[in-house]
This record gives C-alpha cells, structure tokens and sequence, in this order.
C-alpha cells in the first residue's frame, strides 16, 4: 500500500512539475512575441515562422477537410431520424450550425493538427536536443526559446486558427449537401434554419478556443522536444507524450471554455 501511495505521489509531482515547465515556456514564448509587436520592437524570425506554417497548417488541410466533410454528414444523418419522429427534420440544419460553429470544427482541426504540427515539433526540437545543436545556440548567446520555440508556436496557433476556418465551413458544406441529396431538404430552407440558429458569437467562441487549442499544442510540444533525454528512445517516447497530453490538454480546455461560456449565458 505504501509503495502504491509512493506512486501515486510521484505521478502527481511529475504532472505538476511537466505542468508548471511547460506553462513557463508558454509565457516565456508570449514575451517574446509582446517584445515583437511592442516598441522597442525585437525582431522574430519571418521565414521561420512561415515555414513552419506551411509546414504544420497548409499539409493538415486535406486531412481536415477530408475529416470534417465526414463528420458534418454523419451529424446531418444521425440527427435525421430522431429530428424526423418530430416532424423537424428541417431542423438538422439548426443542430449541425451550433455543434460545428461552437465544437466540432475546432475539436477536429485540434485534433488533427495534434498528429500534424505536435507531433513533428516534438521531434524535431528533440532531434535538436540530442545532436546537441541547442547547447551550440546556448555557446553563440542565441536564445532557444526565441530561435526555436517562438515561431514553432506562432505557427501551431495561425495555422490552428486557419484550419479551422476550413474545417467549419467544409463540415457545414457537407451537411448542406447530405440534407439535400439524402433527406431531401432544399437548400433555402437548410440556410434558412441555419442562419436563424447560429450568430457571431457562435463563430467567434470557436475561433477563440483555436487560438488556445493552437497554444497548447505549440507549447507542450517545445516543452516535451526541449525535456528528450536517451537519444532516439527519448524521442519517441517526447512524440507519444506529446500527442497525448495535446488531446487530453484540448478537451480539458474545451470543457473549460464550455462551463465558461454557459456560466456566462453565451449558449
């Protein structure tokens, strides 16, 4: 019992530790990027940052899309049958705006861009680590965290907020289309139901918790890449956690922005 405890202790010291390290970087990163746009202004790296955005946004676009169209149709056909015993099968549009707007388009484009942009920075910054290429900055005064970690994490948030923008607008295409083809509801009364539903509100509380999904996945990322201990082992071992910790950490946050927005009456 008293090893299981030990345990258990040591987990938590851990997370809490893991935790309160990557959320330092975090706020370090944004001084940075506070010090680019407030004068006197630090110069960031441009071709980094677009580099690293072609690299994690502009590659994850078919994929997102290809997810999203999916998932708007399997929304508009599951709803139907339960909308249609209420005579409200028009209605589908109405449930697919709200759950795109608000959730899904967000959650998908977090999720994928998890596997795209977390996952690949993990690597990379923990290749970094272990050819010894950031103590060779640390030797010529060049800070990582502003040569590194910065544009990886400007990048995971611009490109987050992009796809998603993407992913709301193929989700909703692919249920305009399933409502029409499948279920035989016009297209004027789909956009009907779905701009009475949905507001400005809806579609910015998403773009909100893009900016933050963006965030997490930048920052634990660079976190878990600059932390790789025992070559490529230690690697691999960065790459699974941080996929891990993404996902958890998303949908924490979107339970977290959830109960705020409810509390708030912005439902």
């Amino acid at each position: 019992m008293r090893a299981f405890v030990e345990g258990v202790g040591r987990k938590a010291v851990g997370i809490v530790e893991q935790t309160g390290s990557t959320t330092l970087l975090m706020f370090e990163a944004l001084g940075w990027v506070w010090r680019a746009v407030a004068p006197p202004r630090a110069r960031l790296g441009v071709v980094a940052i677009s580099t690293q955005v072609v690299r994690a946004g502009v590659r994850a676009v078919f994929i997102v899309s290809l997810v999203s169209g999916a998932v708007g149709l399997i929304l508009t056909l599951q709803m139907a049958p339960p909308l249609e015993e209420f005579g409200s099968k028009a209605t589908v549009a109405n449930i697919v705006g709200v759950a795109v707007l608000r959730e899904l388009g967000p959650l998908i484009a977090a999720i994928v861009m998890t596997g795209f942009a977390g996952a690949a920075i993990a690597a990379e910054i923990g290749t970094m680590v272990v050819g010894e290429e950031i103590e060779a900055l640390e030797v010529h005064a060049l800070d990582p965290v502003r040569f590194l970690v910065v544009p990886r994490v400007v990048a995971a948030v611009v490109s987050m907020l992009c796809v998603t923008v993407i992913a709301n607008a193929v989700s909703i295409g692919a249920a305009l289309v399933g409502s029409k083809t499948v279920l035989g509801i016009p297209y004027v009364t789909f956009w009907e139901n779905f701009l009475f539903q949905v507001s400005l509100a809806d579609y910015l509380t998403g773009l909100a918790k893009s900016v933050v999904f963006g965030l997490l996945i930048g920052a634990i990322a660079c976190a878990n890449g600059l932390r790789v201990t025992g070559g490529a082992m230690g690697v691999g071992n960065a790459t699974t956690s941080t996929v891990v910790q993404c996902v958890v950490s998303i949908v924490i946050a979107d339970l977290l922005f959830t109960a705020t927005f409810f509390a708030l009456g912005l439902h």
